[in-house]
């Protein structure tokens, strides 16, 4: 049996090389995570069913000052923690809306990025991107409430230390719908 080569087979074989391909595949995960961002919007979580933060011992090392930063001295503030690593296409992929957030409210809500990859990677990371935001290491064990299995994972934390915000993989966190959020927690 003589095997035919339809344009429909070509562009298939195609799609899968370029899938199978290092150099190219990430760059393609990272748009397509771009795009789902934009349906996977941030929702609140019911008042009845948030959990409360425990501001126990976790200590997290700074990128940018070489210090220890208390996860305790967050306490009473509105505080974003996003879970990351610089490998990661769906976290590449929400970045560049997260240091859009970043840059407007830095000075009124404590943004917590906190990854396991060396300082050293991360600078190149967000030396080609143009990221300035802070860069933490845990030292120790997080919060029984930030325990997670995949990344990217963010929470965000009310001034009363629960958490209102839970969002497993890309997002488009430079919404008007995330910034209404966080107006509202600021507010209260």
């Amino acid at each position: 049996m003589k095997a035919k080569f339809t344009k429909s087979n070509i562009i298939f074989l195609i799609i899968i090389a370029v899938l199978i391909i290092p150099q190219t595949r990430q760059p393609i995960q990272i748009l397509i995570h771009k795009a789902l961002s934009y349906i996977n919007q941030s929702t609140m979580i019911d008042k009845e069913d948030r959990v409360a933060v425990t501001y126990n011992d976790w200590q997290l090392r700074s990128d940018s000052e070489d210090s220890v930063l208390a996860f305790k001295t967050t306490k009473d503030k509105v505080v974003f923690v996003n879970f990351w690593a610089t490998w990661c296409p769906p976290c590449i992929a929400e970045m560049p809306s997260i240091q859009a957030l970043y840059n407007d409210y830095k000075d009124k809500v404590e943004f917590l990025f906190i990854t396991a990859d060396s300082f050293e990677t991360v600078k190149a990371f967000k030396e080609k991107r143009g990221f300035n935001f802070e860069i933490f290491n845990p030292l120790n064990e997080a919060p029984e409430a930030f325990k997670t299995r995949s990344i990217p994972r963010t929470f965000i934390i009310n001034k009363s230390g629960e958490i209102v915000i839970d969002e497993s993989g890309a997002v488009d966190w430079n919404s008007e719908t995330v910034r209404e959020q966080l107006d509202q927690l600021l507010s209260e």
